[in-house]
């Protein structure tokens, strides 16, 4: 008798796990990232770049559906520029603590202002753990051509990115492939050049404008 019902426990504990594991996502959307290093390259250009480029990072999430919190947060956008310590996604570099600004679509309600919050840093994890400074502001993004990784973002003056594809004009050496995956959960995401990556402003003591790198990616997201 006791071992039957330590069965039906282990059965129904197991049960409540698919059931989480396969319940629908409530929120999701659109992703875009910029870094300044490639993550679409070979072995070679990658340990080129390594503890000299890497360490600073732009990451952009548009909500199209759902809620964090208990609150919703459909159509709004928040957008984090970090500066880290080494290459991110350099196995063998120590990048964290990293700090970070973000930026929070400023047609946010205060309720939904501390969810975007909330939701940045938890789908940042580390990369986000340490916000200096908060920022509201107008937020545009849009991906353009999701499968041809074109997309805009800018947040007020301080954050401009823009992507596009990448083609076969873009294969330096032939050995390319995409060395570092996504800093951030997605559900799907592609390798782009960010034809501008550029994050202005002193909080991080780092600013930059970079161009024509194959260092982006556009995706989406799904929690």
């Amino acid at each position: 008798m006791r071992k039957a019902l330590c069965l039906i426990a282990i059965a129904i504990v197991s049960l409540f796990a698919f059931a989480r594991n396969t319940a629908s996502p409530t929120i999701s959307g659109q992703y875009i990232e910029t870094r300044s290093a490639d993550v679409y390259t070979g072995q070679c250009f990658a340990n080129g770049e390594m503890n000299t480029a890497g360490d600073q990072a732009i990451v952009a999430w548009h909500i199209t559906d759902g809620s964090w919190d208990g609150v919703s947060l459909a159509g709004l956008n928040v957008v984090g520029a970090v500066k880290a310590n080494a290459t991110l996604g350099d196995p063998y570099g120590k990048p964290f603590p990293a700090k970070a600004v973000l930026f929070i679509d400023q047609q946010a309600t205060p309720q939904q202002r501390q969810a975007l919050i909330n939701f940045a840093q938890e789908m940042g994890g580390e990369l986000l753990r340490h916000v200096v400074r908060v920022v509201d502001t107008r937020i545009d993004m849009e991906v353009l051509q999701e499968h041809n990784a074109r997309a805009r973002v800018q947040a007020g003056e301080f954050v401009m990115v823009e992507t596009r594809g990448i083609t076969d004009k873009d294969h330096l050496c032939g050995n390319e492939a995409t060395f570092y995956p996504p800093l951030t959960e997605t559900t799907h995401a592609m390798p782009a050049v960010a034809l501008t990556d550029e994050y202005r402003g002193r909080d991080l003591n780092s600013s930059w404008t970079l161009h024509d790198k194959r260092s982006a990616f556009v995706g989406t997201f799904a929690r």
